[in-house]
């Protein structure tokens, strides 16, 4: 994966008046850390920020002061009704090493007539080389039967990538959906229902 470059600035104002006059400007404040170095803190232009964000895992190239430095998205805070990034903590990394992300599941194919299929871990944790870290990985549930699993450890991993997920851990479950009772059941029921609580009366 080809690094998208963010142009950020060195930042000294720090708090919430701040972080508000910086947003304000349509930037984001963040902190890029790392390696043993002290955290530097820098603003990243919003709207460049928030298009390369929109993938997951992208490599990004931070070019601070004349220089370029690898970094990755590892938390994203967002305001919940506006949806709009607050804050981005970067984790520096460098060519060759490998980093633990988090990775999409995505559901592909039709599973058997008259089933439906539940997400039981929407993300798989993995261990990838910096510079090809995978966006996503697929599942196929074609034809699976009522009942069947997919574990993670049966989910084919993008070559370099190495599981950190429990492989035991269900990732989708393929069962028939619960229909609401027929009317012949619901008056059985109601039956039922009306004839116990006439016994009990009587008791």
């Amino acid at each position: 994966m080809a690094e998208i470059k963010l142009a950020a600035e060195s930042r000294t104002e720090f708090g919430k008046g701040a972080a508000r006059r910086i947003r304000r400007d349509n930037k984001i404040p963040a902190v890029l850390y790392g390696h043993g170095t002290d955290p530097v803190h820098v603003t990243l232009p919003g709207h460049e920020s928030m298009l390369a964000l929109r993938q997951t895992n992208v490599l990004l190239s931070i070019e601070l002061d004349g220089k370029g430095q690898l970094a990755v998205a590892k938390d994203i805070q967002r305001d919940p009704v506006r949806n709009i990034i607050e804050h981005i903590d970067l984790q520096v990394v460098r060519a060759g090493e490998k980093i633990t992300v988090d990775v999409t599941v995505n559901i592909v194919g039709e599973s058997a007539p008259g089933t439906i299929h539940l997400v039981e871990e929407q993300t798989l944790s993995v261990e990838a080389e910096a510079t090809h870290l995978p966006e996503s990985v697929e599942v196929s549930i074609e034809g699976l039967e009522n009942g069947a699993q997919v574990h993670a450890g049966e989910v084919t991993l993008p070559e370099g990538s190495t599981l950190l997920t429990d492989p035991n851990a269900v990732v989708v479950l393929v069962t028939e959906p619960r229909g609401e009772a027929s009317p012949d059941e619901a008056e059985e029921s109601a039956a039922s229902a009306a004839s116990a609580t006439e016994s009990s009366s009587e008791a």
